[in-house]
């Protein structure tokens, strides 16, 4: 026990005679630990900023609208229009296993009146459960509930915006709207919300109606627009695990009641946020990686700089290591010496470097950044990794300046000059 305080006594004394040397020593190796964290910090930042837009969007959902048909199936030529109708909702739900929300979506832009203003919006005419697949969230009143889908009530929903435009600082919850002619009464506000994706515009930009009134009220009026029409189906499986079956189930069932085949890709376009957020992590995983890399051989650098000041610090003192080795010091004590030396360098340099990337990473995260950055989470499988490649330098460049002290025989360190 007092060999070991009288040796890390030793060292700490070492150390600090020659500040400037060590310092800068241990600026390598704080810089190679604290790249190392900011790089997966980094990767981490825009990964999750990714994953917050399209969360945004809706939770692991895929979005399916009807195309054109580039295979023939059934007899029928290629080249046909795909329609989807309200029909297809109360199918999937009912065979498609995989699927755990469906819901169908017909939108127009309507002239919207209040008492106070007037303007062009876009009306969406959908099914309660939109709003739960949607990540829709309400500043106040109430959702768009079962009751109002069952009896076509003129209730509607109306974004952050819409609310700005018709009715200022009015609270809107109660008023009536004129959605073209027809009267609807405001029950709900929907969250501002913060997006930088939408496949049909911004949410705070819409009013929601149930889809039952959407039909009666403003039916499409083009000829070859059969009744029950929709402009796109929302699906959300049970996991994220399962969207690739949950997309084939619901091709398999499109493609018999539409009568196209199921792996014709031109029938049915698919906005599957579940593989787009996959082939993004992967992308940030490999630039990750890459960032790391280069920051391990920061660190490398580094460790070799620690085991050349070592190098340095057994030719200085070489004639101590004979006087101690010739007043009984083993082998053993002297390795132990410059080991513990070189790995207290590292593991100062080391916290030293964790703590700049902590202080760093805090700051940035209390900036304002933009949507596709969530900051600079400093996760603990980063200070794990980076803790973990600093131990290995640590040794590694401590052990072969130890080792090459602990040989040298009293009689070489005595004449060394």
């Amino acid at each position: 026990m007092n060999v070991a305080l009288e040796t890390s006594s030793q060292t700490l004394h070492d150390i600090w005679s020659h500040k400037l040397r060590s310092l800068l020593t241990m600026f390598g190796i704080s810089w190679g630990i604290a790249c190392i964290v900011l790089m997966i910090a980094i990767g981490q930042g825009f990964k999750l900023g990714y994953r917050n837009m399209l969360y945004s969007l809706g939770t692991d959902i895929v979005i399916m609208w009807p195309g054109r048909t580039t295979l023939q199936a059934g007899g029928q030529r290629a080249g046909r229009d795909v329609r989807f109708t309200y029909d297809d909702v109360a199918a999937i739900q009912h065979e498609c296993f995989r699927v755990k929300h469906v819901t169908a979506e017909a939108s127009s832009t309507l002239p919207i009146r209040s008492r106070s203003n007037s303007g062009l919006f876009s009306v969406h005419g959908i099914t309660p459960v939109y709003q739960e697949i949607r990540s829709m969230k309400l500043a106040a009143g109430r959702a768009l509930s079962v009751a109002d889908q069952d009896e076509a009530r003129s209730v509607c929903v109306i974004g952050d915006e819409v609310k700005k435009q018709l009715f200022a600082d009015r609270p809107p919850l109660g008023a009536q709207l004129l959605i073209g002619d027809v009267p609807f009464t405001v029950v709900g506000e929907l969250a501002l919300k913060e997006q930088n994706n939408a496949y049909n515009g911004l949410d705070s930009n819409k009013i929601l109606i149930p889809y039952t009134a959407m039909a009666r009220h403003f039916p499409d009026g083009r000829p070859f627009i059969g009744r029950g029409h929709i402009d796109n189906l929302i699906i959300m499986p049970f996991s994220a695990a399962e969207h690739l079956e949950a997309v084939r189930q619901v091709r398999r069932l499109l493609g018999r009641t539409h009568g196209f085949d199921p792996k014709d890709e031109g029938a049915i376009w698919c906005w599957d946020t579940v593989q787009d957020a996959e082939m993004v992590a992967h992308i940030y995983d490999s630039m990750e990686l890459f960032l790391s890399f280069m920051a391990l051989i920061t660190l490398g650098l580094g460790g070799v700089g620690v085991m050349n000041i070592m190098l340095v610090a057994v030719a200085e003192r070489t004639r101590e290591i004979g006087v101690k080795k010739a007043l009984g010091a083993t082998p053993n004590r002297i390795l132990f010496e410059f080991f513990l030396e070189a790995i207290t360098l590292s593991f100062l340099s080391g916290v030293a470097g964790l703590v700049a990337a902590w202080i760093f990473c805090t700051l940035v995260s209390r900036l304002p950044l933009p949507t596709l950055f969530a900051g600079l989470p400093m996760t603990p499988q980063a200070a794990l990794l980076a803790f973990g490649t600093l131990v290995l330098v640590g040794i590694l460049s401590a052990l072969y300046p130890a080792r090459r002290a602990a040989r040298l025989t009293p009689v070489e360190a005595l004449r060394y000059e």
